[in-house]
């Protein structure tokens, strides 16, 4: 009971970062419009290289405390892409023109693991 509880609070925690994540891809730069003080968030490099550092250990848990028994390659195969998406975009100037994409995509998969690998947890299946 105390695994399940462990991999809940690591799957929750990577699902708050993901969705922040998707919160400061999406609606940051529509609220700078309205308040313009939001603007240097919206836009700040650090900010996103900030979320994949601190994803980075949390996928790293998850993948180490917690693989699924059934079907552990989807979870480590989402959980693996999502994240080489995210570190793709904040890290390689090359893609900054697709940054925005990737982040979103790499966050929609990471979160696709983490709740994947929750469901799992709460039918006792992981």
């Amino acid at each position: 009971l105390k695994r399940r509880s462990v991999a809940a609070a690591i799957d929750a925690t990577a699902l708050s970062l993901s969705g922040l994540c998707v919160v400061h891809c999406l609606a940051l730069p529509v609220l700078s419009a309205f308040l313009p003080v939001l603007g240097a968030w919206a836009e700040a490099e650090w900010v996103h290289k900030v979320f994949v550092v601190m994803a980075l250990p949390v996928t790293g848990a998850a993948l180490v405390r917690g693989m699924p028994r059934r079907r552990p390659a989807l979870f480590a195969g989402l959980a693996i892409s999502g994240l080489a998406l995210l570190v793709t975009a904040a890290f390689v100037d090359v893609v900054h023109s697709v940054e925005t994409p990737l982040t979103l995509v790499g966050a929609c998969l990471l979160a696709a693991a983490h709740l994947w690998r929750w469901s799992q947890h709460r039918k006792g299946l992981a």
